[in-house]
């Protein structure tokens, strides 16, 4: 196994310091001289047209600069695929959900801005609104997009293989429906935002995204701006998850009010506008047929799913595709159908969330693999191994398995877990279930179509040979991604990680996708490693021509230069350095080389060091409509273990112990992978048995604070063994892949398994809340006695 010096190791964080200490800067800790503080008006109606509006007594308040609604800001649609941009602005014509944008505020504070929108009057004429997706499919019913006849926001139908046929070959045949409820991220930080405009008329945005470099080409579309006028810089970020990989409405707002006004304007959503905005995780509907032989060996799928989707596309279209594309794998499937249907409705737009599109559609898939093995007599792990696809398998959807170690971690968690001995002999009220899951490693294709590199890293090193400068737009939202970073610099040179200073998120560094899809490791990763690898090889050939060495013999560890065969006299390079540091109490004495030496030799020879890296998918997937949507260099893939128990007179579920096992190929930094699966099973834990967001029948939603909305804390997380897999995945960088998303898909129904080996019922809706274990209990009871 090659042997590394920085990565595959326990590092610290980069950002861990500032942290800890209170140090660090997010969005609305900045503010600027003369700034302003902007507000927005939000419909209070989940569908209404819009007959007036009328901003007279909002406009003479004492300290307001700016009122603006669409008459301002314009009508040009925008939204996340071009293929369906379906929001403005401002509402024009209607408002489509509780919370749709109608006008905003710029004033000299926060209370006189939200004063001001009180001041605002909106006349409206409510129309009858819809919030399921069965009364919006219902005949006559209420349009919300005129373009879009029967609320249909987009649909799917797809066939590999032949599924009709394949049905014919089997001997067991299962369908189930799963359903699940909307979730929110319910990250810490609430989005914000800061915008200003210098006098050469460059348009700065400091705001808490994911993704700069798409909220750059967002802002220039709707402002009519050119791109190189636009610099989006993101600073510390309290988390994601998704939400927050497009631009939002905040977000132009305030570009737009800091250039009418040629002043600062920040803008923070609150809690409950968090709510209102949305974007987190659709509600689904499965419906899944799955055939195999009596030997257990996988047939045919079929596959129908409908999504809650909200007023506005957001993301989904790429969400109901990847619903489906992603049951492909990570078994062996000959035969696959899929139809899939996004359905408007008058409530706030979902998104992408961790695991996106295909969290639940797995937990359908995961619990019908443990009742075939159930009834063919094998054990749910055996039937998965049997079934398992292994490094360079495609799937039936033209996705292909670079490196694959599911089979290995199956193992893994067997052993970790001590199934052997606990399946089958736990008592009543004690269950224990897994499951497997997987998921990309990046997005293969960008949202929008082009040639673009997906990210630009530049490493500089500094004139006196000290350190190496990382430059890169990619965004470090508290997973670990700067860290890894440095590491994988680090590691290129050949330098220890306290020697590269590191700088992100900044659309002014180069270009980067963002942080969405599981993408960052892999994909600047390796733009990193190449800006590394070429700065090294700069050095070394400088120093190869003044020591009249072969560059092949020179090589840099731990950084100090290595010479594979005699090492030649480099005494004249040493005096060299230290006559221009007389006086310096930190000149080099050791036998060996620095790197530091080195690297001022090469900067008198040829100036400033710079190294350049990028890095682009090679073409993947199939040429099917939708066959972008999953596509990846590499995936990621886990099992998981979950020990429950299950009280039989509540129904209330306690997590007793939670085994992952994950492949993320190379470890770049073991904190981050095991931080990563350990926050992907406390998400897990949450949408299993705690969260749903909780409308009435107007239209608002009822659970609006993170005092009512219930996510998993750390008193609640049970003890986690996270092992690490590692594979060696060819089209990563040290053959790194993903952890960040592909933790969470086994977690839900490695828990539905569990507690159906606790109790014997089968619970096809989530959240799993005590009142709905106990009716599912009661009924069980009821129907067995009948």
């Amino acid at each position: 196994m090659e042997k590394f010096d920085v990565i595959r190791s326990y590092a610290p964080r980069l950002d861990a310091p500032d942290k800890a200490t209170g140090k660090a800067i997010f969005t609305d800790d900045i503010s600027r001289p003369g700034m302003l503080y902007g507000a927005m008006l939000q419909s209070p109606h989940a569908h209404a047209k819009i007959i007036s509006i009328d901003t007279s007594k909002a406009e003479r308040l004492e300290g307001v600069k700016a009122v603006i609604t669409s008459k301002e800001a314009g009508t040009i649609k925008y939204g996340v695929s071009p293929a369906r941009y379906d929001e403005t602005v401002f509402a024009t014509d209607k408002v489509r959900y509780v919370g749709d944008e109608i006008a905003a505020v710029a004033a000299t504070t926060l209370e006189i801005a939200l004063k001001a929108v009180d001041l605002i009057q909106v006349e409206y004429k409510v129309l009858p609104a819809v919030l399921t997706i069965e009364d919006a499919m219902k005949e006559g019913a209420p349009q919300l997009h005129e373009e879009f006849a029967g609320n249909l926001c987009a649909e799917v139908h797809q066939e590999f293989g032949n599924v009709e046929e394949g049905f014919k070959k089997c001997d067991i045949i299962k369908t189930t429906t799963m359903k699940s409820k909307r979730q929110d991220a319910a990250f810490i930080e609430m989005q914000a935002c800061l915008a200003e405009i210098d006098r050469r008329g460059t348009l700065t945005l400091t705001t808490s995204s994911q993704v700069p470099h798409y909220v750059q080409r967002t802002v220039a579309m709707v402002l009519g701006m050119d791109v190189g006028k636009i610099r989006v810089m993101k600073p510390y970020v309290g988390g994601g998850f998704g939400i927050k990989a497009a631009a939002n409405h905040q977000e132009l707002v305030c570009c737009i009010l800091a250039r009418m006004l040629n002043k600062p304007v920040k803008m923070n959503f609150t809690r409950e506008q968090v709510f209102k905005y949305a974007r987190a995780r659709h509600q689904f509907t499965h419906v899944i047929t799955t055939g195999a032989k009596k030997d257990g060996t996988l047939v045919a799928l079929k596959h129908e799913c409908y999504l809650d989707g909200g007023a506005y596309t957001s993301f989904g279209i790429a969400t109901v595709y990847y619903s489906g594309a992603l049951l492909s794998g990570p078994y062996k499937l000959p035969n696959m159908s899929y139809d899939g249907y996004r359905v408007y409705n008058n409530k706030p737009a979902c998104g992408a969330q961790r695991g996106h599109g295909a969290v639940i559609a797995r937990a359908a898939f995961e619990q019908q693999m443990d009742m075939i093995a159930e009834e063919i007599g094998m054990d749910p792990m055996e039937l998965r191994i049997k079934n398992m696809m292994n490094a360079g398998d495609t799937t039936c959807n033209d996705l292909n398995m670079s490196s694959f170690g599911m089979s290995e971690c199956i193992e893994a968690v067997r052993e970790g877990s001590d199934w052997d001995k606990k399946k089958g002999t736990l008592p009543k009220g004690k269950g224990i279930g897994m499951a497997c899951g997987f998921f990309v490693s990046g997005a293969g294709f960008p949202i929008y179509r082009s040639d673009t590199f997906h990210c630009t890293v530049i490493c500089k090193l500094t004139e006196d040979g000290g350190a190496a400068l990382v430059y890169t737009a990619s965004a470090e939202i508290g997973q670990g991604s700067d860290t890894a970073f440095a590491m994988i610099v680090a590691e290129a040179i050949g330098i220890p990680l306290e020697n590269v200073r590191l700088a992100s998120g900044d659309t002014d560094m180069g270009v980067d996708l963002g942080a969405y899809s599981s993408r960052q490791t892999l994909m600047t990763g390796h733009a990193a490693k190449e800006a590394g690898e070429h700065v090294r090889q700069q050095v070394l050939e400088v120093l190869a021509t003044q020591l009249n060495t072969p560059v092949e013999e020179l090589d840099i560890k731990k950084g100090f230069i290595e010479f594979k065969n005699k090492t030649p006299d480099f005494s004249a390079l040493r005096t060299r350095y230290i006559k221009e540091h007389r006086g310096w109490t930190d000149n080099p004495d050791s036998e060996k080389l620095t790197f530091k030496e080195a690297s001022r030799i090469a900067f008198l020879e040829k100036g400033s060091i710079v190294g350049t890296g990028k890095y682009r998918p090679h073409w993947l997937g199939g040429k099917f409509k939708g066959a972008a949507v999953g596509t990846s260099p590499a995936y990621g893939c886990s099992a998981q273990v979950a020990e429950v128990t299950v009280d039989i007179e509540t129904g209330q579920i306690t997590i007793d112990n939670i085994t992952d096992a994950h492949d993320c190929g190379k470890a770049i930094n073991m904190n981050s992978v095991e931080g990563q699966m350990q926050g992907s099973i406390s998400m897990g834990i949450g949408e299993a048995l705690h969260e749903e967001v909780i409308f009435n029948d107007k239209g608002e939603v009822l659970n609006n604070d993170l005092a009512e909305y219930k996510i998993v804390t750390s008193m609640d997380m049970p003890p986690v063994k996270a092992i690490v897999i590692e594979s060696d995945e060819p089209n990563g960088p040290f053959g790194a892949k993903e952890v960040g998303e592909g933790a969470i898909m086994p977690t839900i129904p490695a828990i539905l398994n569990a507690v159906y080996d606790a109790i014997g019922v089968r619970i096809s809706e989530l959240p799993l809340t005590p009142e709905r274990v106990y009716n599912a209990i009661q009924a069980y009871k009821e129907k067995k006695s009948a």
